[in-house]
């Protein structure tokens, strides 16, 4: 039964995944742009917000009301935004406190925020130069396989942490017998 729930699952998980693939693979057509303000400066228009003209319309995909991605283009740079599904309180201290785990180590995983955008659990900022030394394609297999794994660890931790309740309950509960 439980191989068949998570069969329909990845069922619906896949369209949703697959729409997030095509519209990331069609915002990533990015450019170098140098700053219309300062010589010489090159800085993501999506988090500079200097020009509205530069900045194109922010696509929200949403699977349902706890689980969305935000993806907001530029001319050289995307940022995509992530809120993982979280059902019981459990799953949003579990959530929260990988995020932090994550967060703190930014500048291993290159594109990774280390602030996410407000409401979202995690973000991703590409840009132009990501794209100059890394496969526009591997990018996004990356932020996928992402979204995928992501689910899955928060799911084991949960599954570990409610094991590991149950048997201290068990000790515990031993002396009272």
């Amino acid at each position: 039964l439980g191989s068949v729930a998570s069969v329909v699952m990845a069922q619906t998980l896949k369209p949703y995944l697959q729409c997030i693939r095509s519209t990331l693979t069609a915002a990533l057509c990015l450019e170098n742009f140098a700053s219309q303000l300062v010589e010489r400066h090159n800085k993501p228009e999506v988090e500079a917000r200097t020009s509205k003209e530069l900045l194109l319309q922010p696509v929200v995909i949403s699977r349902n009301a706890k689980e969305k991605v935000l993806i907001e283009g530029s001319v050289n740079s995307v940022r995509v935004s992530i809120c993982i599904k979280q059902a019981d309180e459990m799953e949003v201290i579990l959530t929260k406190k990988f995020m932090r785990f994550l967060t703190q180590r930014a500048e291993n995983f290159i594109i990774l925020r280390r602030k996410p955008v407000e409401g979202y659990d995690i973000s991703f900022l590409l840009t132009n130069f990501h794209l100059e030394n890394m496969y526009k394609h591997k990018l996004v297999d990356f932020v996928i396989q992402f979204m995928e794994d992501i689910d899955k660890e928060i799911s084991e931790m949960k599954l570990s942490v409610n094991t590991r309740a149950r048997i201290v309950a068990e000790e515990f509960l031993k002396q009272f017998v």
